[in-house]
């Protein structure tokens, strides 16, 4: 089970950030040990089976160390009500940025109809093991690193349909059918490249791994 430091008196606190201000980085570092009891604190609420325990203390740590860093004693008040705030608001960011990149590439959210009027998503159209690749790489290394696999596809037209299909760089998923319409193609062929370009983008991810 994780130990943590007791918190500082009010005191200790004082003396501890003066001798800071003054230079002394290992009183960063008592400030710093002495409150990550306070984080585990706050990151309970955010736990979940979703997220990994250590990574939620990890970032809340990095929200204590905005507070050490920008704590300014002349303003009343203490260093640990001041970092509850901070740590608070790393973990919101994180929460948010979550949020962003969920409504950015949804494999879930419905991108057209069948010839029935069903809904159908990206998972419907593309095959299992490539659509579980992308939805995995979502989830475990963020949008920034997709794009950047799609932006270094050797083919501008795999790199235009992928980006197109899928609503990268901040723009709406297509349907094949409309971005065929767009290219001025059949959507046959639109499948074919489609198809040619996620198993370029599941090597590459594979590599990765």
């Amino acid at each position: 089970m994780r130990s943590f430091k007791k918190p500082l008196k009010a005191e200790e606190e004082r003396k501890y950030l003066k001798m800071y201000r003054d230079g002394d980085e290992t009183a960063k570092e008592k400030l710093i040990e002495h409150n990550l009891r306070l984080v585990a604190h706050i990151v309970k609420k955010y736990n979940s089976q979703d997220r990994d325990l250590d990574d939620l203390i990890s970032i809340g740590t990095i929200g204590l160390i905005k507070a050490v860093n920008t704590f300014d004693e002349k303003k009343g008040g203490r260093l640990v009500t001041y970092a509850a705030r901070c740590i608070e608001n790393e973990l919101l960011m994180m929460l948010r940025q979550e949020k962003k990149l969920l409504r950015e590439v949804s494999l879930y959210e419905p991108i057209g109809t069948d010839q029935e009027g069903n809904h159908i998503s990206l998972l419907d159209i593309i095959c299992t093991d490539e659509a579980a690749m992308i939805e995995q790489f979502i989830h475990r290394h963020y949008l920034g690193q997709l794009n950047e696999m799609v932006d270094r596809l050797s083919d501008p037209r795999e790199k235009e349909i992928i980006i197109k299909r899928y609503g990268l760089h901040g723009g709406e998923p297509l349907t094949q059918k409309e971005v065929a319409a767009e290219l001025g193609i059949s959507r046959s062929y639109v499948s074919r490249i489609e198809k040619r370009a996620l198993k370029k983008l599941k090597v590459c991810y594979e590599e990765r791994m």
